[in-house]
């Protein structure tokens, strides 16, 4: 039997150990303190207030979440842009990233390089630099419209001026930046048995039924991972906008994002505010979807260990 002395012994070092495993994470634990926790508690007071960074906030409770639903057209129109932008971008991006990420599993001369090729564009999409570029080929007399001339005859306007088109630029933007989800992807096919496709192709079935049949399955959990992270960078996306619209979010609010207008109202009409108001509900909407993706999972995604 253990001492009073030993259990005593024991206890302080245990406490030592503690210490120093808090010394290790002090600094993130202060980091996430100061310019995570606290930053979020003081938007979600300033969202109950009229503050406009110049004067003190003043309490108005409900009024702003009250204003927003009721007295804010613009309010909708985000929403509208931005559903709409995610109905195309995300299954487009993740069929896209899928079928070139099944390519690349198969044994191909530099597979290794167009892997590095293809991801880039992950890399950079979100870049200043990419909007513009994007914004130039677009234009009137961009790269896109001469090269339909060249080839077609057909002399286009400029689409990202026209309110008919202007979003669907950005989803294409959004698509061209496959390589994260493919890369994913990849990761996921090279873990498919490949026993299930041998005992398939014995019982005699096509390339088709094999991807309906083996690959969508075992690939549910890397699809469902990937939809979510997709979904939430959908309701974030916000520099393709502000570039390509140039901050206004036109041709008449055609491309007026969620977080652009959120950023139009903290930064260019000072209600900060407001501003916060509206990002404590684009939190809460991407929670809800966030659940609705965890709760309607269980119908279709399947592991290994599922004793489904």
């Amino acid at each position: 039997m253990q001492t009073e002395s030993e259990r005593l012994g024991r206890s302080r070092a245990a406490g030592r150990r503690d210490l120093i495993g808090y010394a290790f994470i002090a600094p993130w634990l202060i980091g996430f303190l100061c310019f995570s926790l606290g930053p979020v508690l003081a938007s979600l007071y300033l969202s109950f207030t009229k503050f406009d960074l110049l004067s003190p906030a003043v309490w108005i409770g409900g009024e702003n979440y009250a204003r927003m639903f009721t007295e804010d057209p613009r309010f909708y129109q985000a929403l509208k842009v931005t559903f709409t932008y995610m109905v195309y971008e995300v299954p487009l991006k993740l069929c896209f990233a899928l079928a070139v990420a099944m390519v690349l599993d198969k044994a191909i001369r530099g597979g290794a390089f167009y892997r590095a090729l293809f991801y880039i564009p992950s890399l950079l999409g979100g870049s200043v630099a990419i909007a513009v570029l994007w914004r130039q080929l677009f234009e009137g007399n961009g790269t896109v419209n001469q090269i339909l001339l060249a080839l077609f005859g057909y002399k286009g306007q400029s689409w990202i001026s026209s309110p008919d088109s202007a979003i669907y630029t950005l989803v294409l933007l959004a698509v061209w930046q496959f390589g994260s989800p493919m890369i994913i992807f990849l990761a996921g096919l090279r873990q498919v048995p490949q026993d299930l496709y041998e005992a398939a192709s014995m019982d005699g079935a096509g390339a088709l039924r094999k991807f309906y049949k083996i690959t969508l399955p075992m690939l549910a959990p890397v699809i469902f991972f990937n939809m979510v992270l997709q979904i939430i960078d959908g309701f974030k996306a916000f520099t393709p906008a502000y570039i390509v619209s140039g901050g206004t979010g036109g041709p008449i609010d055609s491309t007026l994002f969620y977080t652009l207008y959120l950023y139009q109202e903290a930064f260019s009409y000072f209600r900060m505010g407001y501003a916060s108001a509206m990002a404590w509900v684009l939190l809460i909407i991407i929670g809800i979807f966030t659940s609705i993706s965890f709760v309607t999972s269980k119908y279709w995604v399947y592991y290994e260990d599922d004793p489904r």
